[in-house]
């Protein structure tokens, strides 16, 4: 017959469709389990990647589904972005064309992987009925004072020709997507406000055990709690203060001049009433043409201009420049700071190549005071406080909670805690994306749109050009009633973030047909949370902070009874070919179809579970999935040779107790060891590289036993029955093929995983260690089980252990039952 994969997997994936074997509805008597892999962009077809990403989490659905559990796995797509217009504009098509041709195309491979999705729940993010939902979501924000307009200066990526939230700009301030450098924007944008949950956000970190410690650390230090003082310096002369915040009020007396962000507020109105208008502005857009990853960044050339105005230090009345500075961003504390240069760096740099003083205040504890003139770098450890006032001599340690007391007790500044998380930006000027569901009234202003007119509908009659988006040319879908007053107004024509739309989707997977709320309560209240998540880790500081503050924000509204979404997360290394992460434009990339047209999907899952652990990089190898085919051809000649007899052999399991010849009782150890192991390396230790070496171990321990009794037979049947069972998951179609092949109903697929047998796993015979004065002397195979009186007797009887104890006192014996005994001797 042979292993014809092709026709195997288009066999069973036809017939998983057809009974909807996978298909899961809410059972308040099963035990649920809600197994759910980051959803794809549909970019035309999948990677390999992708391909990982999804093997892992099938792998780990069906094996739940075998441990008899109600399994929630659903797939869809997020499917709004600027790729699709990119590719509108290049191929001279639609983006609903391009995105529902990719959505069909990738559904497909998906299928062909033997993916067990419940496809009737399959959502895609640009369809209106999902994107209703994500309007909705906009619009009870925006009720709670939540969503808001203002000005801004925003992160700028020309070459996408729109906005970018902060986590979004990486790799040294460049664009997430295309790579271009950002720059930054004054733009009138729409806002969440995440900062009202940054503490919820930063301590229910602690409740989540299931997920790795480098996740929840790079959200420990995105969201970056701080805890200081805000004070304001009066400028001289003017009714003007500049506000600024710090952790280090302890250096207060140290202040030598004031910085401001180029884009501070502030800096308009020092320009306008300055004789140097055009140098404070040209150096402004000079500043803001770089990222602020190279502004910020320890050792970057400081560039800086003096305004001419003076601040006064509240303490003690002197008088310091304000200064405009490259290093100072407005997206960190108030956007301006209290340049300390003897105790900061970045200060202490500034100072030096613009001949401002340095006054230090904090010296180390035994040394020679530190002099502001001759001192080469900034102090920034903790010291002794020195030109403090009444605070001189008192230890860091003390100093900064007294002099903070004394800071805000003579009302200079006021306690507060401060977070580098910044407002989540989510306006995008760009065509393919939710619409904003605002309508702009010169009367009434901005005014959300009523709920039972949504969805705001993207227009399909647009034209796609270069750097433009068509809805602001869209006259007529622009022109709309105001929802107050009735007269003209005009709709907002930027669009939503495309991370608001999968902020949520993993909710709507519950209930996909709900056309009445974005999800029905009972159904999530059941399904919620998410009990397996798994994608990759540049993921961290994105999709994962939105989702967990769309899900407390939910909660707060009644509509959620949990406020995390994932308990667990599994973050998946990337697929490496030749040393270099698989892309297109390195000529590495693997195209999964033709994996699946050569060795079958069975191969490739088997390959890509087998070749490294999940959370590891996968080093891309020809020479390993033909391996992986090799074993599973293998696992098909044990099956197809021994057809006639393990169709005849008795399903009834054989005790070990019935096993007399020593091959058929180490068979049936290995059996039960090996289902033990893989289980926990399943469910436990997330290691299925090692699973699939201890299943590859079992087939070879069955192809080395020859069968003849009867008992044997049954046992040899025991033994095929659980290497299929336990490889399903891993590769479903050939062993849903053997499975049927060996005269089995119903799909192995849903077979209960075998059970262990605790008994099967005693040894006939154990090693034991004979040591004298605990080192390894000899070593003897004894019965396993000995009382400890036997033991002792059958090593010290041994001639080997008699002669090396000849004149020799024994002092004291220590026996440990099945594994050594330690005799103690003097001479």
């Amino acid at each position: 017959m042979g292993y014809d994969f092709l026709s195997i997997e288009k066999k069973w994936q036809e017939r998983w469709e057809s009974e909807g074997t996978f298909n899961a509805d809410k059972d308040p008597g099963r035990e649920k389990f809600y197994c759910l892999e980051m959803f794809p962009y549909p970019s035309g077809a999948l990677h390999m990647g992708h391909l990982r990403n999804y093997s892992i989490g099938d792998m780990l659905a069906r094996h739940l589904i075998m441990r008899g559990k109600n399994v929630l796995h659903p797939m869809g797509y997020d499917a709004f972005g600027l790729p699709a217009e990119n590719a509108a504009i290049k191929y001279g098509t639609h983006p609903h064309k391009w995105t529902g041709d990719n959505i069909e195309h990738m559904t497909d491979q998906l299928k062909r992987m033997g993916c067990s999705y419940d496809w009737r729940r399959r959502v895609e993010t640009c369809n209106p009925d999902y994107y209703r939902w994500t309007q909705w979501l906009f619009l009870q924000f925006h009720k709670k004072g939540l969503a808001y307009r203002k000005t801004a200066p925003v992160n700028w990526c020309e070459s996408c020709g729109t906005v970018l939230a902060n986590e979004q700009v990486i790799n040294d301030g460049h664009c997430w997507r295309c790579a271009t450098p950002v720059l930054k924007k004054n733009l009138e944008q729409w806002f969440l406000r995440i900062t009202d949950y940054a503490q919820e956000l930063l301590e229910s970190l602690e409740d989540l055990p299931g997920w790795p410690e480098r996740v929840k650390l790079m959200q420990r230090n995105w969201i970056g709690r701080s805890e200081g003082v805000r004070l304001s310096f009066r400028v001289d002369e003017t009714d003007m203060e500049i506000e600024t915040f710090t952790t280090r009020i302890d250096t207060i007396f140290g202040v030598t001049f004031l910085a401001l962000s180029p884009e501070h507020p502030a800096v308009s109105i020092i320009s306008g009433a300055s004789s140097r208008k055009r140098e404070i502005e040209d150096f402004a857009a000079a500043c803001s043409a770089h990222s602020e990853r190279d502004r910020a960044a320890a050792g970057g050339e400081k560039e800086g201009i003096d305004t001419g105005l003076l601040a006064v230090n509240p303490v003690n009345g002197e008088k310091v420049p304000v200064w405009i500075a490259n290093y100072i961003l407005m997206e960190y504390g108030t956007g301006a700071i209290m340049g300390v240069p003897a105790h900061d760096q970045r200060d202490f740099e500034f100072a030096r190549k613009f001949d401002i003083p340095v006054i230090p205040v904090i010296t180390p504890p035994g040394k020679t005071p530190l002099d502001g003139v001759t001192m080469e770098k900034a102090f920034e450890e903790d010291g002794i406080q020195c030109n403090s006032g009444q605070f001189d001599g008192m230890p860091t340690s003390s100093s900064l909670s007294a002099m903070t007391d004394w800071f805000v007790g003579n009302n200079w500044g006021v306690r507060e805690t401060n977070y580098r998380l910044r407002d989540w930006l989510i306006s995008r000027q760009r065509y393919w994306g939710a619409p904003i569901p605002i309508i702009y009234c010169e009367k009434c202003g901005a005014v959300a749109i009523s709920e039972n007119e949504l969805p705001v509908m993207l227009p399909l009659d647009v034209k796609m050009k270069p750097g433009e988006n068509p809805l602001a040319g869209a006259e007529e879908w622009k022109r709309a009633r105001c929802p107050q007053c009735g007269g003209e107004g005009t709709r907002e024509t930027d669009t939503m973030d495309t991370f608001i739309c999968s902020s949520w989707y993993f909710l709507r997977f519950a209930s996909p047909w709900m056309d009445s709320l974005p999800f029905e309560g009972g159904d999530v209240d059941y399904w919620m949370p998410v009990d397996q998540y798994i994608g990759g880790i540049e993921h961290a500081c994105l999709h994962l902070i939105y989702a967990r503050f769309f899900t407390k924000f939910l909660a707060d509204l009644g509509m959620l009874k949990v406020r995390e979404p994932f308990t667990n997360l599994l973050t998946q290394g990337m697929v490496i070919k030749d040393g270099a992460k698989m892309s297109k434009s390195r000529g590495n990339v693997v195209d999964p179809d033709e994996i699946i047209r050569k060795w079958g999907a069975d191969t490739a899952r088997l390959f890509i579970l087998f070749a490294s652990p999940p959370e590891k990089d996968l080093d891309w190898s020809d020479q390993g999935v033909a391996g992986a085919h090799r074993f599973l051809q293998r696992v098909w000649k044990l099956v197809e040779t021994n057809l006639f007899g393990l169709r005849k052999a008795s399903d009834i399991t054989v005790s070990m107790s019935g096993l007399q010849e020593k091959k058929a009782r180490d068979l049936k150890r290995r059996i039960h060891y090996t289902i033990k192991c893989v289980t926990r390396d399943i469910e436990k230790e997330k290691q299925f590289n090692t699973a699939v070496a201890r299943l590859m171990e079992l087939s070879n321990a069955l192809g080395s036993f020859s069968p003849g009794t009867g008992e044997e037979w049954s046992l040899f049947r025991e033994g095929t029955e659980a290497l299929l069972t336990c490889l399903t998951p891993v590769a479903p179609h050939i062993c849903e093929e053997l499975w049927n092949m060996m005269g089995n109903e119903g799909f192995i697929s849903l077979r209960i995983w075998p059970t262990i047998d605790e008994s099967a796993l005693e040894a006939d015979t154990v090693t034991v260690v004979f040591q004298m004065n605990g080192k390894v002397r000899e070593q003897m195979d004894l019965p396993a089980g000995l009382a400890p009186e036997e033991m002792r007797l059958a090593v010290l009887s041994a001639p080997a252990v008699k002669k090396r104890l000849e004149g020799k006192e024994v002092i004291k014996m220590i026996t440990v039952p099945d594994k050594l005994i330690n005799v103690v001797v003097k001479g």
